[in-house]
């Protein structure tokens, strides 16, 4: 990221928010100084979404919360989704997200929303690839080149960051919804017990994310006349680790079908380095050395050879949306001060 330049005009201050459909995470943050990270964060914390009746009562019990939020009057929002006529458009919140009210509300001068995968594009070019796990053993150097982020969590999202003019710019995706693709009989069977509940179009997400495990394993049982006893992935999670077969099945699937969809995405976007984003995957990262994660994403025909020089990392960071999030702000101030 092009360097910031000192804040002399605004308080230095402002919140960043990382808005899921399963939890909210707020930062009080400021541009770092120097020999500190690009972003420094002040205050922190994770509220459960289903908690509260509205963003705007998590931002406001947030600034009540600190005293050093007084004066704040700028936030900046990561959340899945696109703005359409003022509204998040995201299937995955558990309320409605206005921005004109939200300013209201809280009385803001300035309030950016971005897409939650644009957010984390821009983190993850803070990080040091030391701070990550390597999924991809004995490729580790990536060439230069466009860099993909993607996570499976309450949905599944993902960004490209693209070297441009010294900096970078960050497209956004919504490919969570693309049209989900079997790899084997089995993915196919289990794409069709999905038809047969109603479902004309299947996006990758419904088997690609956190509640995407769970649908999976329900379609596992079903097919083979089990009665599920499962219902939320952590579960699943614990019970493929005591060998249970559904379960485990279930993970196992779960594993090559993120594997093949970041083949996909890879393909399409030329990216040359991979981050995967947190969600649900630090809870599965043992199950991948013994899944067809990695063989999956490699078996995309003549891309084989290209895809196999790719190096994947999983990035394990409870405030990667907020920073990413205050690092887009902090570049876009840069940008405007420039201009």
């Amino acid at each position: 990221m092009s360097a910031v330049p000192p804040l002399t005009q605004v308080e230095p201050r402002f919140l960043a928010a990382d808005v899921g459909g399963t939890h909210t995470r707020v930062g009080l943050v400021r541009p770092g100084g120097a020999d500190e990270s690009d972003v420094v964060v002040l205050a922190h914390h994770k509220y459960v979404c289903a908690d509260y009746p509205s963003l705007g009562a998590i931002l406001a019990e947030f600034i009540s919360s600190h005293s050093a939020c007084a004066g704040i009057d700028r936030v900046t929002i990561a959340s899945a989704g696109v703005v359409l006529d003022d509204v998040v458009i995201n299937a995955n919140l558990p309320w409605r997200i206005s921005l004109s009210e939200l300013r209201s509300q809280l009385r803001l001068s300035e309030l950016h929303y971005i897409n939650d995968f644009q957010a984390a594009a821009h983190a993850a070019q803070c990080m040091d690839p030391a701070d990550s796990l390597l999924l991809t053993p004995g490729v580790s150097a990536a060439a230069m080149g466009p860099v993909l982020v993607v996570g499976p969590g309450t949905g599944l999202g993902a960004a490209v960051r693209i070297p441009h003019r010294g900096g970078t710019v960050v497209l956004p995706t919504e490919a969570g919804h693309i049209a989900f693709a079997p790899g084997n009989a089995r993915e196919t069977a289990i794409l069709e017990w999905t038809r047969q509940r109603g479902f004309s179009h299947v996006p990758t997400e419904r088997f690609v994310s956190g509640p995407g495990l769970v649908n999976l394993y329900e379609a596992i049982c079903a097919i083979d006349g089990i009665e599920p006893e499962l219902r939320a992935p952590a579960a699943i999670t614990e019970a493929a680790r005591r060998l249970d077969a559904p379960a485990r099945e279930a993970v196992l699937t779960f594993c090559a079908l993120l594997g093949s969809t970041i083949g996909d995405l890879i393909t399409v976007s030329s990216a040359k380095s991979v981050f995967i984003a947190g969600g649900i995957l630090p809870q599965l990262k043992d199950f991948l050395p013994h899944s067809q994660f990695h063989a999956r994403l490699l078996d995309k025909g003549v891309m084989h050879a290209a895809l196999e020089r790719v190096p994947v990392r999983l990035i394990e960071n409870d405030r990667l949306g907020v920073i990413g999030a205050a690092s887009w702000y902090l570049e876009h101030l840069s940008q405007s001060s420039q201009s």
